[in-house]
């Protein structure tokens, strides 16, 4: 964990074996940086293959089961079974599960819990609607959903977050580096706060990230790195926030 910088892919639903064969070999080339930490969260059917390709590339899942034990739960995914295939981290609370699948603050804070249990790491995903954020309510919204936190058993271990804004995910809208500046502050500090100042902590920024964004990006203090969505699906594009990323950690 004592990765300077970031880089998470986020293939959302999308991927078929070929292709990804293909990409994560190109991936399994770049030569790893001791600073850079490069991963990729794929669907769940693609994790074991993915493992078998991408190293030293680090591979995750982009969602958990609330439910920790095996049960009469049909077409679930538990933190276990993820853990048991190799996955290495998993995607937390991701707008796009809040928005389509009515998750909740309840609901997130226990597959947060159920993945720290089973060894996998959590990434948590936080951001505001631009609703919200002209409403003057985009701290107090990421605050609410961080304060799962202070209820998960964290074991000390690393704490990720993700800063996605939900109104620049995927629309080629970028948070100014203002606005990013100040919410991984905020963030910063207000974790800390919930934990009483014992932890270490990653913050990734997402949404439309690119190659072109990328360095100015990570350039911001408490820019840990980046969740990369459809840039991650590329090579070169990825390829070349890996380099920027590497850059940035030197």
């Amino acid at each position: 964990m004592t990765k300077q910088k970031w880089v998470l892919g986020n293939w959302k639903m999308n991927g078929r074996l070929a292709a990804n064969q293909a990409l994560l070999s190109q991936l399994s080339q770049i030569q790893e940086h001791e600073h850079v930490a490069v991963g990729v969260a794929v669907p769940s059917v693609y994790i074991s293959s993915a493992l078998q390709a991408a190293a030293p590339t680090l591979v995750g899942a982009e969602d958990v089961s609330l439910y920790a034990n095996d049960g009469a739960y049909t077409g679930e995914v538990s933190a276990a079974m993820l853990a048991d295939v190799g996955a290495q981290f998993v995607l937390i609370g991701h707008s796009e599960r809040r928005q389509y699948f009515a998750e909740d603050e309840a609901v997130l804070a226990q597959k947060y819990a159920n993945a720290v249990a089973a060894g996998v790491l959590p990434v948590l995903c936080v951001g505001e609607t631009l609703a919200e954020r002209e409403a003057g309510q985009a701290e107090a919204v990421v605050a609410k959903q961080l304060n799962l936190l202070q209820a998960a058993t964290l074991l000390k271990q690393t704490v990720l977050v993700a800063y996605e804004p939900v109104w620049a995910i995927g629309t080629g809208v970028v948070a100014s580096i203002e606005q990013i500046a100040q919410m991984h502050a905020f963030i910063q500090q207000h974790v800390l706060s919930l934990l009483n100042n014992d932890a270490s902590i990653r913050l990734l920024y997402g949404g439309s990230v690119n190659a072109d964004n990328c360095a100015a990006i990570f350039a911001v203090e408490h820019v840990d790195g980046a969740l990369v969505g459809g840039a991650s699906l590329k090579y070169d594009s990825f390829a070349q926030i890996i380099t920027a990323a590497t850059d940035a950690a030197n």
